[in-house]
């Protein structure tokens, strides 16, 4: 899977989907399943922004049951059902614990009530899927990171779990097997209009500098946070950051809802390749959409919450990295701009301007794939094609065909006899689907390719190589943070980080110049300081 600027050239597009996140992917892969002639275009990379710098979860939401919001609720519940089912390599079942301690702003009652609610409005006869309440010996025997001190037991619900990045990338090979024109670091530069409707663009190649004009029917922006630097887009929007924190390993297979002691928000100790991931902040954003930081007010706010819980508290030094993104929500003009944003809506709205061209306000990787069916409901209707949804029950274009639990059992045995070990053989099969099949072939071949890239984390040799090779890389950080999160996940030094570089320096025709360029951007974005 190429990148490919020049077939855009002299090309006429039924659709032209402009941003590259969660919410395009799945525009492009279902207007492309129903047949339309799609483009989609990134300014930088694939799940550059907000879609690779999320909380990795698929999840109904269950604090939005305190705004009442059953409707979100409910609507993302069905998609969690329909994506364990359609994508098990992709998004799988990950039980939470909900600790109920003494003079908590929650008690158990409350507690108990909406998680029967939650249930109920998932719909999910699987027992494996429900609620169970723990006593305080249960509840610490599966979390006994926690503080015991005025515990009384606890909760655990089910709700699911995914790696975003590679959720989007998944969805752009569907789009370009489907026939979609897919091109990272393409730009729009302009849209261009006859009689007063959008009917084309100027795009550019982030890489040649070079300009070309784009005819296309309709079009759609799903710009995410961009949105709020544009006309008419930024009257619609309003920015929140979201920080996540990348701490060691102190849970096995199972999460944490917990609530801050010091202003009753919802975060979570979430188990992620083998570390922690502890999330998130919800601050307002009004600063440079480009930049995007982590202060130390972020990190001092997660750490301080989660030490209210822990009994060995976690201080700077055991912070192994962290990242930063930028949700946008639609602007509620009955809501003072002065309220938290975590009173604001999650849902989604879809906004087209006199021009014809149709904005993506909002939303939430769970419930994306319903939102761009109906952004294609809305395409297909301007231009008079009559054919319905074409991704929902639909198997993901790495799901494996067979049965998933005997599929998992042979490539598993197929990998122990390779050299991979069970953990790295666990996410090579989560991040890849069947496509591991291809990655088994390098090793087949150098059996070298077995190893671990760094020996804490599970992510091998063959892996980086496949991702390297065919999954549209340009940079080195689009191959170390998007297509394998190596950058998060460790405290690479800039040693490490050139020899991975010189690994992939064939395969990526980088001469002695663009080589060093790509480690000094990786290591001025990604080495902490």
């Amino acid at each position: 899977m190429k990148r490919d600027f020049a077939a855009l050239q002299n090309q006429h597009f039924d659709l032209l989907v402009c941003g590259g996140g969660i919410y395009g992917a799945w525009t492009a892969y279902d207007a492309a399943l129903r047949g339309l002639k799609v483009a989609i275009v990134e300014q930088n990379d694939w799940a550059h922004a907000t879609s690779s710098a999320s909380s990795k979860l698929i999840h109904g939401g269950l604090r939005y049951l305190e705004t009442y919001d059953f409707k979100l609720v409910s609507k993302s519940l069905k998609e969690r059902k329909m994506l364990l089912h359609a994508a098990p390599h992709r998004v799988w079942p990950l039980r939470f614990g909900v600790p109920v301690y003494a003079h908590q702003r929650m008690n158990r009652l409350q507690l108990k009530l909406g998680l029967t609610l939650y249930d109920f409005l998932a719909g999910d006869t699987d027992p494996h899927m429900r609620h169970h309440y723990l006593n305080r010996q249960q509840f610490t025997a599966h979390f006994p990171l926690l503080n015991e001190n005025a515990l009384k037991g606890g909760f655990t619900y089910a709700d699911a779990q995914t790696d975003d990045a590679r959720l989007v990338w998944e969805l752009i090979a569907g789009a370009l097997n489907a026939g979609a024109n897919c091109i990272n670091y393409c730009k729009l530069i302009q849209l261009l209009e006859t009689n007063g409707k959008a009917d084309g663009a100027i795009i550019r190649d982030q890489l040649t500098q070079t300009q070309q004009k784009i005819n296309a029917k309709q079009i759609v922006i799903t710009t995410g946070q961009w949105l709020a630097n544009e006309t008419p887009s930024s009257e619609w929007c309003r920015l929140s950051k979201g920080v996540h924190l990348v701490m060691p390993a102190v849970l096995k297979d199972e999460a944490l809802l917990l609530t801050a002691r010091s202003d009753g928000r919802v975060f979570f100790l979430i188990p992620w390749y083998g570390l922690t991931l502890l999330c998130t902040t919800d601050t307002d954003f009004k600063g440079n959409t480009e930049q995007i930081s982590v202060d130390d007010s972020d990190i001092d706010y997660l750490l301080a919450a989660a030490n209210d819980y822990l009994k060995t508290p976690w201080t700077k030094s055991d912070i192994i990295g962290y990242f930063a993104g930028i949700r946008v929500f639609k602007l509620n003009m009955h809501l003072p701009s002065s309220d938290s944003p975590s009173a604001m809506s999650r849902d989604w709205e879809l906004k087209s301007t006199s021009n014809g061209v149709h904005y993506a306000i909002g939303g939430k990787i769970t419930s994306s794939r319903q939102d761009a069916a109906q952004i294609v409901d809305t395409v297909c209707s301007q231009l008079g094609v009559s054919q319905p949804c074409a991704t929902e029950g639909k198997l993901f274009p790495w799901t494996p065909r067979e049965d998933f639990s005997a599929w998992f059992a042979h490539m598993q045995s197929r990998a122990m006899q390779l050299g991979i070990d069970a953990e790295s053989t666990k996410w090579l099969l989560r991040r890849h689907g069947t496509q591991t099949t291809e990655i088994f072939r390098g090793i087949e071949t150098q059996a070298g390719l077995a190893q671990r890239i760094i020996p804490s984390l599970p992510l091998i040799e063959a892996d980086l190589m496949y991702c390297a090779i065919s999954e549209m890389v340009v940079h080195l950080d689009d191959l170390l943070r998007r297509r394998l999160p190596l950058l998060i996940l460790a405290r690479l030094t800039e040693n490490q980080i050139r020899q991975i570089a010189l690994r992939v320096a064939s395969v990526m025709n980088w001469d002695k110049t663009q080589l060093q360029q790509e480690v000094e951007h990786c290591c001025r974005q990604w080495i902490m300081h």
